[in-house]
């Protein structure tokens, strides 16, 4: 092998989940098109955004849905960069449950296997979520093989990124649900070398999410 052809620099992955929606935490919105990100998430696009400015940002992919491309776009802008379609990290298609409250959802038994035993799920109508992880992982692989030494940014979905970071990082599958990924949060991935090295992980840019939760007013 010529010495000379290895890339000094790791290539380096940024996974961005989108920005907040009206229905971010409320409905599981799977793979629905159509749904914008909302004011507080075209700021939260925005200020992700100037975080990265300052990088050599070499390409910007994203989720074909309208919430992941705009992210994308505010992400793009500064750079002049077009956003590029892939579809292998859209977020993943959960059949029957599409547009159900997630408060709705926690009450099946389903819900409980999908936190503790994931690799065993299959949306109804849907698909795994095992099979996620696996199209999700095909789709990342190419593009970190076409930026040898680049620092790329794909804008995608939280269980996109969880899916991603246990298979990148050696974690079993059932262990995904422990990880949490924020919205507008920055996931840092290097490979370079025999192994893949976490970064940075659903860095957001602020604590406010270590604080402890205010008590509800009490009834009068």
């Amino acid at each position: 092998m010529d010495m000379t052809d290895t890339p000094q620099h790791p290539t380096r992955l940024l996974l961005v989940r989108h920005a907040v929606t009206a229905q971010t935490g409320r409905l599981l919105s799977g793979q629905t098109t159509g749904i914008d990100l909302s004011d507080e998430g075209r700021a939260q696009a925005e200020a992700v955004a100037e975080r990265l400015s300052g990088l050599p940002i070499a390409a910007v992919y994203a989720s074909p849905l309208e919430r992941t491309r705009q992210t994308a776009e505010a992400i793009a802008a500064p750079h002049g960069l077009p956003i590029v379609d892939v579809p292998g990290v859209i977020d993943f298609d959960v059949g029957e449950w599409t547009g159900r409250e997630l408060k709705e959802l926690a009450k099946d038994d389903l819900w409980r296997v999908i936190q503790a035993a994931p690799s065993r799920v299959v949306f109804p109508g849907g698909e795994s979520l095992a099979g996620m992880q696996a199209r999700a992982v095909a789709a990342l692989d190419p593009i970190v093989s076409a930026h040898p030494g680049e620092l790329v940014v794909v804008a995608t979905h939280a269980d996109i990124i969880k899916a991603a970071v246990a298979h990148y990082v050696g974690l079993h599958f059932d262990f995904f649900q422990r990880l949490v990924v924020s919205p507008a949060s920055v996931t840092a991935l290097a490979f370079h070398g025999p192994y893949p090295m976490l970064l940075a992980f659903n860095d957001t840019g602020s604590f406010d999410g270590l604080k402890p939760a205010e008590d509800p007013e009490p009834a009068s």
